[in-house]
């Protein structure tokens, strides 16, 4: 028999095909020229949440340029705040220029994780979700040497607990669920939740339905987003002139890490300015309704739930056919919600009520040293050496972990950094490898108490732990676990080197000896190195040579 190919084994596993995943596999492929990896991903196509979430409106909050992979630059943006089809099609096509597509294997979901210790390698049982292959066998099982999780945060919608939810006999859709094939035009809509999903959403729901009723648990500061096509000029002059591209982006993302004050920092004078300027905003787009600005009004600090930018939420919520509902939900009936006092009649449900985003790894069984589960190394709140570590865990990273959510920049900064760190503390095990020794790895139990409790001493002191506001960066004792405590620069420079002195090592006699050793893995530097404002006239008369034309519009205001 001639066909010898492994489907049981990877040096490494991915799980999940998104940003992160996607990241990790590119640097284990430019650091190591490593190839000996597998992702899976539990949905037919690479792009995680970008490919999930297909919703009308979807789009990011963060500016294109700096929403990307500074080794995968796209100058060919068509706006300043890209919407959901154009990154993902970025997505795939870094996947595709990678050659990533054959490391991949779609519809594939990890149902359990179980380090064996006898052979020092992890066991992953896999479930395949449909087709042909289904037919063969519907579950498996894979070997790995290191399983790398890329599942992140926003990964399993958060339906709620809201009684007689299950009764209701109309159309109910998740905005991580979103069915193409049912029509909202002329239908009575109700949507719960009034966050940044439901803030796309609503705007452009208003303009096909015949009623549509917000419920709304809490308001949201509410700021400006200024999106603009970015035009073919400008898309000339980053293709053709790629320093101005870099300066562009070392612009924004300036700008976004000067935003951590306001978004983190408890009564700062960055915050209290971004709150008038919201409050303007507010009173701007809806100059004659007091009653709906002040159901539109929040009671908490700015900054202690993510700031939505839009420019379109407050006029379509506006509008005569949209309802905002302030009271609390009652329950679910069979044609609609019940409030005090008041049923809603609707057609449809549309659920923007999030994710599980606090509970790390979901559904994934994880089992390591001596068989303890991932509810018992957590059973105190999910923590992560570095947000990528975890104790009893050994030959186990993860991205987007625990305490690595920004609330003010591009998440992508995170995750490079992150997918780099990774592949510097592999560098040895594939040494070893190739020496035949089982290298192991583990944070230190102790190191990352250190670690935990003082990133936890900085966010209990910061705007994401105020009592009086809820938000998804909170476990529901008001423990902050998804949240950096300080911006993206400082987080890249604590991953730039690898201290073995945080790890327990085993296994490296012959391929690496890591005591009293710091390995350097650097960090990609964008922010801005020179003056900015200064060379905003130089670049628009260049870009106006390499487009032939003279430009109208300025290049660097974003």
């Amino acid at each position: 028999m001639s066909h010898t190919r492994n489907r049981q084994y990877a040096g490494v596993l991915i799980t999940g095909g998104g940003i992160s995943g996607i990241c990790t596999a590119i640097e284990l492929i430019r650091r190591n020229n490593f190839r000996d990896f597998v992702i899976v991903e539990k949905s037919s196509q690479f792009g995680g949440t970008w490919n999930d979430n297909t919703y009308p409106g979807c789009c990011c909050d963060i500016w294109s340029h700096l929403y990307s992979f500074s080794f995968a630059p796209n100058s060919s943006w068509t706006r300043e705040f890209a919407e959901q089809e154009e990154i993902h099609q970025y997505l795939i096509r870094v996947a595709e220029n990678w050659g990533l597509y054959q490391k991949a294997r779609f519809n594939t979901e990890v149902e359990e994780a179980r380090w064996d210790e006898t052979k020092n390698n992890w066991k992953v049982k896999l479930r395949v979700g449909g087709g042909k292959e289904a037919e063969y066998g519907e579950y498996y099982t894979m070997t790995c040497d290191y399983l790398v999780s890329g599942v992140g945060q926003l990964n399993n919608p958060y339906y709620p607990k809201i009684p007689g939810l299950e009764t209701f006999k109309h159309k109910i859709m998740h905005s991580a669920r979103w069915d193409w094939t049912h029509s909202l035009e002329g239908k009575k809509v109700g949507i719960i939740g009034s966050g940044a999903t439901a803030a796309q959403i609503i705007p452009e729901v208003a303009k096909v339905c015949n009623s549509l009723t917000v419920f709304q648990r809490t308001p949201n500061w509410v700021s400006p987003r200024g999106d603009r096509p970015i035009s073919a000029t400008r898309q000339l002059a980053f293709r053709y002139l790629p320093w101005i591209r870099k300066l562009y982006r070392s612009h924004l993302m300036d700008v976004r890490e000067s935003y951590h004050r306001v978004a983190a920092v408890l009564d700062s004078n960055e915050g209290s300015s971004l709150k008038q300027d919201a409050l303007d905003h507010l009173a701007c787009q809806i100059p004659d309704d007091i009653e709906l600005r002040e159901k539109l009004t929040p009671g908490y600090p700015v900054g202690c739930k993510r700031v939505i930018m839009s420019d379109d939420l407050y006029p379509a919520l506006n509008q005569p056919h949209v309802t905002l509902e302030t009271a609390s939900i009652d329950s679910i009936t069979s044609n609609g919600i019940q409030v005090p006092g008041k049923e809603y009649d609707l057609d449809v449900l549309i659920l923007a009520t999030g994710f599980r985003t606090t509970e790390f790894l979901y559904p994934i069984k994880v089992y390591g040293l001596g068989g303890k589960s991932m509810e018992d190394i957590w059973k105190d709140g999910p923590c992560a050496f570095l947000g990528i570590t975890v104790e009893s865990l050994p030959n186990f990273a993860m991205l987007y972990g625990p305490n690595t959510n920004l609330g003010h920049n591009s998440i992508i900064l995170m995750i490079e950094a992150q997918a780099r760190y990774i592949s510097a503390m592999l560098a040895p095990m594939l040494k070893a490898r190739a020496n035949g020794q089982a290298f192991t790895i583990i944070p230190k139990s102790d190191r990352l108490k250190e670690y935990n409790a003082s990133i936890q001493a900085r966010l209990n002191a910061s705007t994401f732990a105020h009592p009086s506001c809820n938000s998804w960066y909170k476990t529901s004792d008001g423990v902050v676990t998804n949240n950096w405590c300080g911006t993206a620069v400082e987080y890249q420079k604590l991953l730039s080197t690898v201290d073995w002195d945080d790890y327990e090592v085993s296994g490296y006699s012959q391929a690496f000896d890591p005591r009293n050793k710091v390995e350097k893995v650097g960090r990609v530097v964008e922010e801005a190195q020179v003056p900015f404002i200064g060379l905003s006239t130089i670049m628009v008369v260049l870009a106006a040579i390499v487009a032939g034309i003279v430009s109208k519009s300025s290049f660097f205001v974003p």
